[in-house]
């Protein structure tokens, strides 16, 4: 099975673009490139209905974050502080990087 790239990785900056959390935006939890989504923190959040597990755990109803697309969510320039899309570039010592569109400044360090 190929391993799909996603253009946003942990710890990213994002703004949602779709859904009901539109306009959103949130830190990147988690990352999962095969099924094409990621998790972001705040965002999507979800009722999940939990047994007690062993002696010390309580159950309940927990509220935790749902997996969106990876396509509806862009990236929050961490130069210009604004959602832009991005490009991947080969530097001269051979690095590969991720770049901003709009600032055309380097993302990755």
């Amino acid at each position: 099975m190929k391993k799909n790239k996603l253009h946003v990785k942990k710890d990213d900056k994002v703004k949602i673009l779709a859904g009901k959390d539109r306009g959103k935006t949130g830190v990147v939890l988690k990352a999962n490139p095969e099924e094409n989504r990621v998790i972001v923190e705040g965002v999507n959040m979800i009722k999940k209905h939990q047994r007690p597990q062993g002696m010390n755990q309580q159950g309940g109803i927990i509220e935790m974050e749902a997996p969106i697309h990876a396509s509806n969510v862009m990236l929050i320039c961490p130069s210009c502080n604004e959602a832009s899309r991005t490009g991947k570039k080969v530097l001269e010592d051979g690095t590969k990087v991720r770049y901003c569109k709009k600032c055309n400044q380097v993302i990755d360090k």
